[in-house]
């Protein structure tokens, strides 16, 4: 079983920055990939960014250029930087893990909200 916590979500003004945070409750390197997803009220999740273990990263066309994800493989931890926020942003943030051993298992954290309103 692998842990994840969040942290970072809030209020912010559009234009603005955040950066959230997801920890791993084992070295992340152990951990096939690692992504950030979001879910706005009535919509369905979806991905916004992710990293597999050889560092290749992928983004939602929506957030491409703005938004960042990076790893910090001494602190077991995933980030998003998210730059240049705008109100459709709004939404609970998942942090994702995937391993694949025999099958794949499919890990959540449990949400941070991120909040773009002036």
């Amino acid at each position: 079983q692998v842990q994840l916590v969040e942290s970072g979500g809030g209020l912010v003004q559009p234009g603005g920055s955040l950066r959230l945070s997801c920890a791993a409750s084992e070295s992340i390197f152990s951990i096939n990939a690692m992504g950030w997803y979001r879910q706005a009220p009535g919509k369905q999740r979806e991905m916004v960014a992710r990293i597999i273990s050889g560092g290749s990263t992928d983004y939602a066309d929506s957030v491409k250029g703005r938004f960042t994800i990076s790893r910090d493989s001494a602190k077991n931890t995933v980030y998003l930087q998210m730059n240049r926020l705008k109100p459709e942003a709004t939404a609970v943030y998942y942090c994702n893990a995937i391993k694949i051993r025999v099958g794949v298992s499919t890990y959540w954290g449990q949400g941070t909200q991120v909040t773009v309103s002036s």
